[in-house]
Formats: C-alpha cells, structure tokens, sequence
C-alpha cells in the first residue's frame, strides 16, 4: 500500500535497494503501546529462528510457515514473499541445502549445514531471545477472547483477499483506507 508521495503505509519512503531479504517493514501497532509488543522479527530475527526450526528437522517452505504460525497461535504468519527468499539467501550464505528427496515432492525441503550450526551457536542468546518473544506473543493471544480472534482472522482474510485481487483505483483505495481508519478509531475509542 503506497500513498501518493512514496510512503509505505505512512512510515516514510520504503527503500527497497537498503533493505535486507527477510527484513520485515510492516511495523505492527504493538510497538505503538497494542497488545502485538512490537515488531516481532527486527533484522535477522527471522532467519535465525528460520534456522532454528530447520536444525530441529529439516522442513520446506510451508512448513516453516505454518510452524511459525502456530508458535504465535496464529496471530502472525510470514509471508511466503519474505520466507522463501530468506531460505535461498541462507542457502546462498552455506547455512542450509536443499535435501536429496526421495519420491515425487516437489517442495524443497532443506536441512541445516555445519556452517548454520556453527552461526546458531554464534547467534545463541539472539535465538533464545526470539524463540521468547514468540512464547510471549502465544502467551497474550491466549488472553484474547475467542469472538475476537475469530474477528481478526476474517479480517485478515478479507484485507488478503480484496488486496490479493485487481489492484485497487485511486477510489477503492481512499475507500478501503476510510474503512480501516474509521475502524482503528473505534477500537481506540472502546
């Protein structure tokens, strides 16, 4: 969603030749004083606990995705723009390879290297601290009523779906962002 001078989302120009593979720029309200706690993955986070997961079994795409999912009880899940990317990056870097396959998978699955071993024992105290946050984030959806997460998910559908879709006339986008912002000003009013 880009405004009208170049703004991703009101947070200023959004430098994609600056920006790192797996480098989140969707700041979440949490870091406003939400329930979100902030930004869940700042630089690297993702692809250390992406790492992570593969040291425990190697597991393709989709897999991490839904294991990261799940973590947070689904209040969070990466987008296969940021994931896969991030997985041939660290393929490029020697931390992963993809799996020899047996069979008729087309999915690449990939298991950790020496090198990624040796890098997650190096970046040890960053993975203890992320694979917090997550247990934290699972920690407080769990306080959230049941009608209100089953809201945030349509919601999330539905902002996926309309957006995922034709791209949206300079109409439909003042429109669909005066249904957001009036919809962020009554919940700050509740």
């Amino acid at each position: 969603m880009r405004g009208s001078r170049g703004d991703f989302m009101g947070r200023g120009p959004l430098d994609l030749d600056s920006m790192e593979v797996g480098d989140e720029r969707r700041g979440e309200r949490g870091g406003r004083g939400g329930r979100g706690g902030g930004r869940l993955f700042g630089h690297g986070g993702l692809r250390l606990v992406l790492l992570h997961l593969i040291a425990q079994q190697p597991r393709h795409g989709y897999e991490l995705i839904k294991a990261i999912e799940e973590s947070v009880n689904g209040t969070y899940s990466p987008s296969a723009g940021v994931v896969y990317p991030t997985l041939t990056l660290l393929e490029e870097m020697g931390y992963l390879r993809v799996q020899q396959t047996t069979g008729d998978s087309q999915r690449k699955s990939y298991e950790i290297t020496d090198t990624g071993r040796e890098y997650l024992a190096e970046n040890e105290a960053a993975v203890t601290e992320l694979l917090a946050r997550l247990a934290t984030r699972r920690e407080r959806s769990e306080d959230m009523p049941p009608q209100v997460m089953r809201a945030l998910h349509n919601f999330k559908y539905a902002v996926h779906l309309r957006l995922g879709g034709e791209p949206l006339s300079p109409e439909q986008a003042n429109a669909f962002a005066a249904i957001l912002d009036a919809a962020a000003q009554q919940l700050e009013r509740l």
